[in-house]
Formats: structure tokens, sequence, C-alpha cells
């Protein structure tokens, strides 16, 4: 199937639950991160940025399909959300591997800024040290958030891709 073929109901509901998927693991991040008390590393933070651009693609691709704008529209926005979940695939990949080990993460994650302004020791006692991406903050079932993000971005990734390049 190519880019300008007919959209239906495949391509409408693609859009809705890929875009609901990806809702939901960027605010499962934030309830863990809130209400959990969980505080995430660089790399924890560099994973949402494809689900924060994702989310609004999604919801272009879900109105597109339901005004029956041209299948290219509709096709081409559901490719480009497949394609951020391949890259939110590969960050919580390169995450993970990180986390286990099996490669060095960012020299600067966990490390605490510089002060620029000359404040009292209690001062800089409460500033909020960010946690080393080398060290999961728990695992669930064997993986990690970052592993779970890998996972979750897989099969958003799929629905999507399925969804762009389906029959109507």
């Amino acid at each position: 199937m190519t880019l300008t073929g007919a959209t239906g109901r495949t391509q409408t509901i693609g859009a809705a639950l890929a875009g609901l998927g990806m809702a939901v693991a960027v605010g499962t991040a934030l309830g863990f991160q809130h209400l959990g008390g969980y505080i995430p590393c660089k790399l924890c933070f560099e994973q949402r940025i494809p689900h924060y651009i994702g989310i609004p693609v999604m919801a272009l691709a879900l109105v597109s399909s339901l005004l029956k704008l041209p299948p290219v529209i509709t096709r081409g926005l559901l490719a480009v959300g497949a394609g951020l979940m391949i890259w939110s695939t590969y960050l919580g990949a390169n995450h993970s591997g990180v986390e286990w080990g099996f490669w060095p993460g960012p020299t600067d994650c966990g490390a605490i800024p510089p002060s620029d302004r000359a404040g009292s020791l209690l001062d800089q006692l409460n500033m909020v040290i960010p946690p080393s991406c080398d060290e999961a903050a728990g695992r669930f079932l064997g993986l990690s958030f970052a592993g779970w993000n890998t996972v979750a971005s897989l099969g958003i990734g799929a629905i999507a891709a399925i969804a762009a390049f389906r029959k109507a």
C-alpha cells in the first residue's frame, strides 16, 4: 500500500490508539515522577521527547482521518508517528543498555551543575541531585522504566506503521 491509498476505519483507529498509547506512556512517566517521587535522569527526559511530539501528530492524523482529508496527509502523519516511536525505541534501548552496563552513558548524567551564585552551604543542600543514568530507579518484571518505554514504543510504532500502510 502506498501513502496515497484511500483511508478509512483502520487509519482512524490506528491514529487514536497510537495517540492514546503515547499519552499513556508519557502520562505514566509523569505520574511516577510527580506522584511517585521518582526523579528522572537526563536520558529519561530525552525519552519523553518523541512522545511529546507524537501526541499532537497523532491528534492531527485522527482529525485528518475523521475529516476525510487527502489520504497522503493522514498516512503521512501516521508514518511520522511510527518514525517517532522508532526514535523512542532507540532511546529506551540505549538507556537500558546504559543501565545494564553494556555501554557508558553520558558523562554529565547525574552531575551537579556548578553554582553561579555564592550561596550558603544550607542553600546548596536543598539542591536536588539528579540520579545517575546507569542506575535503574526500579525494575518491574525484570525491566526498568527505560525498558518498558522500549517495549511500549515498539508496540505503538507498530500500530502507527500498520495504520499508515495498510488498506483502509
